[in-house]
């Protein structure tokens, strides 16, 4: 083998190995993050620890997006909704109430929220992600004690207007919480 075919021969092998390289860490990168995503992660209340193991953390900076700064779930899914000298309509720097953050627990009439937080199991209310796009778009009560009832409170008939994937990001969000017993303040 002359030395100009060695050369060329390991400058060949040098480049298929960049290459291939290159495309391992393209592979194993995470996507960058859009602005709601950035976001979403920034505004996820403090105190609470989302587990991020195994999940796409673009999915879970949206589904944060969605839940804490358009859909406003911690209004009624959260009791109190923000820590003491938190209230931000007194006039307080904004603090949510990460202890008992999307546990549920307050009171429409009749209607109690309920807990949004991962079960035992991992599932978000108890729910699987088809439970729960079906009950984002039909407004069934998932409970099965409520023999097919519509929701009276939860403006499903608004979210249900939401893609499947922003339901899907919600899903991944809430899914990344730690799980949390049902909230212990039912009240107003």
């Amino acid at each position: 083998m002359s030395r100009k075919s060695f050369s060329l021969t390991t400058l060949g092998a040098a480049l298929l190995c960049s290459l291939l390289a290159g495309k391992a860490l393209a592979q194993t990168a995470p996507p960058p993050l859009d602005d709601r995503a950035r976001r979403g992660l920034a505004i996820v209340p403090e105190g609470v620890k989302l587990n991020m193991a195994g999940r796409d953390r673009a999915l879970v900076g949206l589904g944060s997006y969605l839940v804490n700064a358009v859909g406003g779930c911690n209004d009624c899914h959260t009791r109190p909704a923000y820590a003491p000298g938190g209230d931000p309509y007194l006039g307080q720097p904004e603090v949510i109430n990460a202890a008992q953050y999307l546990t549920g627990g307050r009171q429409f009439g009749p209607f109690t929220s309920p807990n949004l937080r991962p079960d035992a199991k991992g599932l978000p209310a108890g729910l699987r992600l088809w439970q729960f796009i079906r009950t984002m778009r039909t407004g069934i009560d998932p409970d099965p004690a409520a023999n097919g009832r519509k929701l009276q409170v939860m403006p499903w008939p608004v979210y249900g207007h939401m893609l499947s994937s922003d339901l899907g990001a919600i899903y991944e969000f809430l899914s990344a919480l730690p799980s949390a017993p049902d909230n212990p303040n039912p009240g107003p």
